[in-house]
């Protein structure tokens, strides 16, 4: 499939993860992809790595400016980048929902600002939001994160009526869990790692957790000139974690 060629993305958290494994599939799909990552260094041809920090303003413009260069324009930008964070409303200081909100929100919002001259002049311009099931479900131990999730969701929407006369598309894709670094380590954390995962996956209807690969085809899906029509949409990849409601096995 080459529904990408000649297109130019730009991926930011784009060296491990959802974010690694979105730049590879745009780039098998014939575009030219740029990524930025705190760290960019395992990221290998034809994919071009450049250091950013997304809660550093003159850091992203001047890392968004040297890609687009790289790229000759820019047509897509997937705002992957983000942290996780975990513990009810009490568990999290001041300085920490700063700190979260800065990188998940704010940080997408840094990126968007420094690729939106780009994207005006592309004539199949798309940005892609990596949002999340804590968007619309209530999760346990989620307090602080499901905040910054809820607060990309509902910018995706704003910044979709914004610019959609502009001829930008702005659009979210909302995981459930999903078999990234980070679930790798909360994992790691757990009393009983084996038994932890087991009830993230129980959590889904599908049974498992979902893949990096499956939320990379969701993000092409929505980047894709073939989706012309599709702005202002959240798209959910949880196994039906979001509008299923299965009985217990066997009942």
């Amino acid at each position: 499939m080459s529904d990408f060629e000649g297109l130019r993305a730009l991926v930011t958290g784009g060296a491990s993860g959802i974010g690694r494994s979105t730049a590879e599939l745009l780039a098998a799909r014939g575009a030219r992809v740029a990524v930025l990552d705190l760290d960019p260094s395992s990221v290998a041809e034809p994919l071009l790595g450049f250091k950013a920090d997304v809660s550093d303003d003159a850091s992203v413009r001047e890392a968004v400016a040297a890609a687009v260069a790289w790229l000759g324009g820019l047509d897509i930008l997937v705002n992957n980048a983000g942290i996780g964070a975990q513990g009810t409303v009490e568990d999290n200081d001041d300085a920490e929902w700063h700190r979260v909100l800065d990188v998940n929100v704010v940080g997408m919002v840094r990126a968007a600002r420094a690729a939106l001259p780009h994207l005006r002049r592309s004539e199949h311009a798309a940005i892609v939001n990596t949002c999340s099931i804590a968007a619309t479900a209530g999760l346990p131990q989620r307090a602080l994160y499901s905040a910054t999730k809820g607060a990309v969701h509902s910018l995706t929407l704003a910044m979709a009526a914004d610019h959609v006369r502009e001829g930008i598309r702005v659009n979210c894709v909302n995981p459930g869990t999903a078999d990234t670094p980070w679930i790798g380590r909360l994992l790691d954390r757990a009393p009983d790692p084996a038994a932890e995962r087991a009830a993230l996956e129980a959590r889904q209807p599908t049974g498992r957790l979902v893949s990096a690969d499956e939320v990379a085809g969701a993000i092409a899906y929505l980047a894709s000139p073939l989706s012309g029509a599709t702005t202002g949409t959240s798209l959910a990849v949880d196994g039906g974690m979001h509008g299923l409601r299965l009985r217990p096995a066997g009942r």
